[in-house]
């Protein structure tokens, strides 16, 4: 299984970014699947979470601002980021627990995707 996100970039203060994360590979199911971030020095921190039934958990920081939806037929994470602020600015990685087969053994596991800069700066 593999993540794959893109839509990083920079962006005034202010503006609009939309992140995307594809989950490939042989699957069963994907449960939560969620948008971290991360700077340098800094512990990576949980900004928006999505369960399978469509449950929402935001940072703080970001509720009324960034908003993540899941598209299970296409197997991807959307997250619509508002209003950005330069403290916005991080590496953001998409994670996702997935359920699959290795052989005949049914494994849950958490995967990573490589993660996308954004920048936010006038």
């Amino acid at each position: 299984v593999q993540l794959q996100a893109s839509g990083g970039g920079l962006v005034q203060p202010g503006g609009s970014l939309r992140l995307s994360c594809a989950a490939s590979g042989s699957f069963v199911s994907i449960n939560n699947m969620a948008w971290y971030r991360q700077n340098p020095g800094m512990q990576r921190e949980l900004v928006a979470l999505i369960e399978r039934g469509g449950t929402t958990t935001y940072a703080d920081s970001v509720k009324g601002r960034f908003s993540i939806s899941r598209d299970d037929a296409k197997s991807t994470v959307t997250l619509q980021m508002n209003a950005l602020r330069p403290e916005d600015t991080a590496v953001y990685h998409c994670n996702a627990d997935v359920s699959y087969y290795s052989g005949s053994l049914y494994r849950l596991s958490n995967f990573w995707g490589p993660g996308t800069l954004v920048t936010v700066s006038s």
